[in-house]
């Protein structure tokens, strides 16, 4: 049995890798922003009588991971997992974002998990054993307009991970990165509104391509899966894109020059529309 702390898991993929560590058997520190927001998570936890603690963690502020990693390990004795999931999106174009949205999404998604990290490292080091898993995004490996303030904060997050993961090897310390295509999560209902006279057409063109994505929704509980998998095998793997789209998104743009794609950012409507089935046979609604 581990001991696993994961962030974010009011809903979506937290929720969903809280609840399944706590079926396989592990002991789960479920920590959450606001705790108005663990209606769902005690339900199935009183439901199912699993082994999760639920408590308050904001990623955003140092003396809240501070104090909440420190209560966790003086009741739990250590921490064996952290699981840093809890993040926001950042849509919209460069010129239309203001600076402090970027530095929002940069400071939750990317400076979040680094205060976590940095909370359980110096434990899983000296026991010379751990497993961290940082949650970032088929959008941490290509950059899609107009989601530069995601794609940049998990861009940072990718890198973050594939330094620590040489790191901590020397310690016997797992550090693996989860990759999620479009899964469908409450994050595209908190998406904030565009500005309707933009000039860009990049973000309809987003909304409807997660639109069309989400007709065939992949359950946050695919990413949960991938992630115990993880925590109960002993495989030194860094990346693991999830979701029925990741691997075909991710080896898209593989196959495309950097020319090409910023040629793509160009494209008209009924280029775009005729691109998205050509390449992903998807019905894209403008």
């Amino acid at each position: 049995m581990a001991i696993a702390l994961v962030t974010g898991t009011s809903s979506g993929i937290g929720l969903a890798t809280a609840v399944t560590l706590a079926r396989a058997g592990h002991q789960v520190i479920a920590t959450m922003r606001n705790l108005d927001g663990a209606g769902e998570l005690q339900k199935i936890v009183s439901a199912e009588k699993l082994a999760v603690t639920v408590a308050a963690l904001n990623v955003d502020d140092d003396a809240s991971v501070e104090n909440a990693i420190s209560k966790a390990i003086a009741e739990n004795g250590r921490i064996d997992v952290l699981v840093n999931n809890a993040g926001i999106g950042g849509g919209g174009s460069v010129e239309e974002v203001p600076m402090a949205r970027f530095r929002e999404v940069m400071e939750t998604n990317c400076f979040g998990a680094l205060r976590c990290i940095k909370a359980v490292v110096p434990g899983m080091r000296e026991r010379r054993h751990g497993c961290i898993v940082n949650v970032t995004s088929i959008a941490g490996r290509m950059a899609l307009a107009p989601a530069a303030a995601y794609a940049a904060s998990k861009f940072a997050l990718e890198a973050l991970s594939e330094c620590l993961a040489q790191e901590m090897k020397a310690f016997n310390v797992r550090v693996a990165i989860i990759e999620p295509g479009v899964i469908a999560t409450p994050i595209f209902g908190k998406a904030r509104p565009q500005p309707q006279d933009s000039p860009y057409p990049h973000a309809r063109r987003q909304a409807a391509l997660f639109a069309a994505s989400l007709t065939k929704p992949t359950s946050p509980y695919v990413v949960g899966e991938q992630i115990r998998e993880i925590v109960d095998g002993d495989s030194w793997q860094l990346r693991y894109p999830v979701g029925s789209d990741a691997v075909p998104f991710l080896t898209w743009r593989a196959s495309k020059t950097d020319e090409e794609m910023v040629e793509y950012g160009g494209a008209s409507d009924e280029e775009y529309k005729i691109l998205m089935k050509s390449e992903f046979g998807l019905d894209v609604n403008l």
